[in-house]
């Protein structure tokens, strides 16, 4: 084979493997600046919810606790990411564990901070209500059910109103520690009570039911309805 054939194979060589990095560099790029989470503003202050949920309770549980899981969150996803440059399968399954917990724990106070209001309590309207009336009875039998679940948790985690997107229904569940609904059970979550101790103790000591029972005073039904219409897309 005479050179210039092989000086023009080698040239389109180099020129495919400088189109395949400018390809990769964007992505590459974007796995190293990926944006970390960061804790969401609460739409209200830490007092607006007294007395159902006393402010030091909302401070601590928010600036503390919610804090810690997107802190813990970040440096785990961090660990997996260089765990998968370097195909390190052992350590990536290794920190699936915390993924799930502190991803869990961001997912659902992000969601539950939403879902309260100092405006809030009363009854839903329109087709939350009706899909309420139709999967349960009634409004106070969809509340007596999921009281009763969420009080029944054993050791920490959450009680949920969901949305079932096979079958069109709401449904009510419960998750141990900090296991996402949608990905634990899928379905979506709608409204989520948190019964870990951090989230009642200061104010209702170990009487988890008379917190359970006060936290619908608070309960924000426009956003439990927008879920339910952001669901249903």
């Amino acid at each position: 084979m005479c050179r210039c054939m092989t000086d023009w194979s080698m040239l389109c060589r180099v020129g495919y493997v400088r189109r395949c990095a400018a390809t990769l560099n964007p992505i590459l790029g974007a796995v190293a600046c990926r944006q970390k989470h960061t804790l969401p503003d609460l739409p209200y202050d830490y007092g607006a919810l007294q007395p159902h949920i006393c402010a030091e309770i909302m401070q601590l549980h928010h600036s503390k606790h919610h804090a810690a899981y997107v802190n813990n969150l970040n440096v785990t996803e961090e660990k997996y990411q260089e765990a998968l440059a370097k195909g390190d399968v052992t350590t990536q399954v290794s920190l699936q564990p915390a993924l799930k917990f502190n991803g869990g724990g961001h997912i659902n106070h992000t969601i539950f901070w939403t879902n309260l209001s100092p405006n809030g309590g009363g009854e839903p309207q329109g087709e939350l209500l009706e899909a309420i009336k139709r999967d349960f009875g009634s409004l106070q039998k969809m509340k007596e059910k999921m009281s009763a679940a969420t009080v029944a948790v054993q050791g920490s985690g959450w009680g949920w109103l969901g949305f079932d997107k096979d079958s069109g229904r709401l449904r009510i569940a419960a998750c141990a520690n900090q296991d996402p609904l949608q990905g634990t059970t899928g379905l979506v979550p709608l409204l989520g009570i948190d019964v870990w101790e951090h989230a009642y103790y200061l104010q209702y000591k170990n009487v988890r039911p008379d917190y359970v029972k006060a936290i619908w005073n608070v309960v924000n039904w426009e956003n439990v309805s927008e879920r339910l219409q952001a669901a249903k897309k």
